[in-house]
This record gives C-alpha cells, sequence and structure tokens, in this order.
C-alpha cells in the first residue's frame, strides 16, 4: 500500500519537477488550479486591451524570487509571443523568450530582466500567422549574471498540452 502511494505521489510531482529546469537547479511550482482555468496575469496590457487570442501556461514562481508566466497571442492575423514576469531575485538577469511556429520555424528576442518588484514583460516580434494558432507555443528562460551566461534560473512555458494535442 505504501509503495502503491509513493508512486502516485511521484507520478503527480514528475510534471512539475520537469519544468523547473535540469535536474539540481531551481525547483518551480505551478499556479493553484484556479489560475490554470483562467490564467492570471502579472502584468496587464496598458491599453487596457486584450488580443483576440491568448494562451498562457501557468504562473510559475523560482526559489529565486522570480515570478513568470508566458503565453502565445493572435490578433488581426498576427502571432506572438509574451512573458509577463517579477524579478525579486536581487540582480539583473537575462531571458530569451522563444517563439515555435509550425514547421520548425522559431523567433526569439533577448531582454534584460531587471531586478524589482515591478511587473515587467517582453516579447518577440509578431509575425503573420501560419497555419493554426493552436500549432504555436512559447518558452521563455531566465538566466542569472546580468549576461545570461549564468545558470537556469526558472522555464516558463505557454500552454505545452494544448502543443501535444495538435
Amino acid at each position: 500500500m505504501i509503495g502503491l502511494a509513493t508512486v502516485v505521489v511521484f507520478t503527480a510531482l514528475l510534471p512539475l519537477a520537469a519544468s523547473a529546469g535540469p535536474a539540481g537547479g531551481p525547483t518551480a511550482r505551478s499556479a493553484p488550479p484556479a489560475a490554470l482555468q483562467e490564467p492570471q496575469k502579472l502584468h496587464e496590457p496598458e491599453n487596457g486591451g486584450a488580443p483576440s487570442g491568448e494562451r498562457c501556461g501557468p504562473a510559475l514562481t523560482s526559489r529565486d524570487g522570480i515570478e513568470a508566466q508566458t503565453c502565445v497571442l493572435t490578433e488581426n492575423g498576427d502571432t506572438w509571443g509574451r512573458t509577463y514576469y517579477r524579478n525579486a531575485s536581487g540582480e539583473e538577469l537575462r531571458s530569451v523568450l522563444s517563439l515555435m511556429a509550425p514547421e520548425g520555424r522559431t523567433v526569439q528576442s533577448h531582454c534584460v530582466v531587471e531586478d524589482g518588484d515591478e511587473p515587467g514583460s517582453c516579447e518577440t516580434p509578431r509575425e503573420r500567422t501560419a497555419g493554426k494558432p493552436e500549432r504555436y507555443w512559447a518558452v521563455t528562460e531566465f538566466a542569472g549574471s546580468g549576461d545570461g551566461t549564468g545558470p537556469l534560473l526558472l522555464r516558463s512555458g505557454s500552454n505545452s498540452a494544448a502543443r501535444s494535442a495538435s
């Protein structure tokens, strides 16, 4: 009975460990279940409007004090990636936001993530949507040491479950 319970707990925790980055790295926790049903934003657009299509992964927090949520957005025939973040790590970080499109195309943006409790965001350039918007997904990786060569501190992805179902 104890062995069976251990297998169930391990199976439930494995996806969380995989989203945190390489083995031995910092752990990440997913947002509460309500946030998965209706994505929690770390930052709202200044104009108050939202794109016509937005698919976001869970909001994650690293033990280093980085919060992030990554989304794929579509509007007027364009698709792009955006990550919302908050950096309370005590140091300036670098992030790489990658938007993966159908047929292996990738667009990347490199952003400086200043230290502080203020929310921020980083976006890829918009591109004309090719195929179904559901086939796009985005991943953001945050690294330390200011120049981006430090250890991976957090990896945040858009709704990867939708991609695997496509």
